[in-house]
């Protein structure tokens, strides 16, 4: 026994002292690391940065699924791999992701590159703190503050609330949320026990979103009303107006407008100035998802397709999309002064959000979103503004402009090109008629085979590599493709490719 408790202890005394060797040791080599940082970094310049933004380079090395999934040997294991190894894994993310930097992706309401963003984001990264407290981001506290300041003066308001949330799919739900929490505060604590059956309005043409949200916060999807849009996909306030009033007949308690500036698919700006006269009629909470269109308020030339937006309650608005901020970059603007967004979302964390604290505590900005996490959006944003100050962003949205009527205006001196309607935005929406079936619109399958005309030429560009561009039906209009030009590494040399590629790939159907 004697001797099973002395080795008991020596054998303690050896664990001890190796776990004291442990301690007195970092686990992480910094010099080790910051080289393979370097040399990763490296190879993210080559690859992402310059291959990624050459037009003679492929937007897309394409893979299928299970040869992706082989090339990439995706399993963990329970011993890691060396340096060297590790730097062919960045290479081989590198080379099979998407080129979204690429001046021929054309896929998303996203994508070009911008280098002081970019290095915003590399800092941010870098910095890896959250915005919550000013102790932790006192930085970007002040940041933030400044830049939604700015953005706020863009809709028209000196003063107001906001801030980032984790994409514009999120700026709606709180802005949702804030509207019912205006109108019922009693929600905050009891729930929905005990509440009308609220409604809210919006666009058929109206991001998805706005349901997600609706079934999220336990509205129901059902009590979206859906408003129906004119020919250019734009709300109609006389049957806003009606709807909002049958639904008060019906015992509903409408609380909500959700408009649309920059509508997804077409690129349709709701028409604000004659919706805010419906909402105050009404006094409802009126909600623009600017998230895609919000950038022409940079616009002097532009600006008039969202007049009225001074007269909204909230503006959600994407930076990351047409200026280029980067994902993600989403702001939530209120007009509110009276802290609504803190007393809807907060919950007072003794342990965070302390309130004898030796500076002052309204910079503990955190409580004013459903996060506790909350990363730092701004600076990609700020040093960009910094950079090429409004009317850089503002020549960017110009340009885009003008790229969208060239395209137009090449593709009307082509035949095989048809317009949906001239575009009001940047999204240009179009079937391109394989000469093979021009002059058959009369015919009964004629619609059957346009529908399958789009996807047969993106399944071939994107195979090649050549352009990434979104096709969709909408409504009863089969498939057709959306281009969205508004990139500033675009020239019209990439809008003539894009044109003879349709062509290339479209004319053998």
């Amino acid at each position: 026994m004697a001797n099973m408790l002395q080795c008991s202890s020596a054998d303690g005394q050896a664990d001890e002292q190796v776990g004291l060797r442990d301690l007195n040791e970092p686990l992480i080599d910094h010099s080790e690391g910051q080289l393979f940082l370097s040399k990763a970094f490296k190879i993210i310049v080559e690859e992402v940065l310059c291959k990624g933004t050459d037009i003679s380079q492929k937007v897309c090395e394409w893979k299928d699924p299970e040869e992706l999934a082989r090339l990439l040997d995706l399993e963990l294991r329970a011993t890691g791999e060396p340096q060297h190894k590790l730097l062919e894994r960045v290479s081989d993310v590198a080379n099979y992701s998407i080129k979204t930097s690429h001046p021929r992706f054309f896929n998303q309401l996203y994508g070009g590159v911008d280098y002081h963003a970019l290095a915003g984001r590399f800092l941010t990264e870098a910095l890896n703190t959250n915005l919550f407290t000013y102790e932790v981001a006192p930085v970007f506290v002040l940041m933030e503050t400044e830049v939604l300041r700015g953005l706020r003066q863009l809709v028209g308001w000196t003063e107001g609330d906001g801030l980032f949330c984790p994409g514009g799919s999120t700026s709606n739900m709180f802005a949702m949320n804030l509207a019912r929490y205006r109108l019922f505060p009693e929600v905050k604590g009891r729930g929905l026990w005990g509440l009308p059956r609220l409604t809210l309005f919006t666009s058929s043409e109206s991001h998805y979103s706005v349901k997600k949200g609706a079934a999220y916060l336990g509205i129901g999807t059902d009590n979206v009303i859906v408003v129906k849009v004119d020919d250019g996909g734009r709300m109609i306030p006389e049957d806003l107006d009606e709807k909002i009033t049958l639904a008060k007949s019906q015992g509903t308690v409408p609380f909500l407008v959700s408009c649309t500036s920059g509508t997804t698919v077409q690129g349709a700006f709701d028409p604000l100035d004659r919706i805010a006269d419906v909402c105050e009629k009404h006094k409802l909470w009126m909600h623009v998802d600017a998230a895609w269109g919000g950038s022409v308020l940079f616009s002097k030339q532009h600006r008039h397709l969202m007049k009225g937006v001074d007269r909204a309650n909230s503006v959600g608005w994407n930076p990351h999309k047409m200026l280029l901020a980067g994902l993600q970059c989403s702001a939530l603007l209120l007009q509110d002064t009276t802290n609504l967004l803190k007393r809807c979302h907060c919950a007072n964390a003794s342990y965070l959000f302390q309130q004898d604290k030796f500076y002052d505590v309204n910079l503990d900005v955190g409580d004013k979103s459903v996060q506790c996490s909350r990363k730092v959006d701004c600076l990609k944003l700020w040093l960009m503004w910094k950079a090429v100050g409004s009317a850089g962003l503002e020549e960017r949205v110009d340009k885009a402009f003008i790229h969208v009527r060239y395209l137009v205006e090449e593709m009307k001196k082509r035949e095989g090109f048809q317009l949906l309607r001239e575009p009001e935005f940047v999204n240009v929406c179009f079937w391109f008629i394989p000469p093979s079936m021009r002059g058959k619109e009369g015919h009964a399958d004629y619609q059957e085979r346009l529908a399958k005309v789009a996807p047969v030429i993106k399944e071939r560009m994107v195979k090649q590599g050549t352009i990434m561009v979104g096709y969709q039906p909408l409504g009863n209009k089969v498939n057709f493709f959306r281009m969205v030009a508004f990139s500033p590494l675009l020239s019209k040399k990439d809008m003539d490719f894009f044109l003879d590629e349709i062509e290339r790939q479209g004319n053998d159907l």
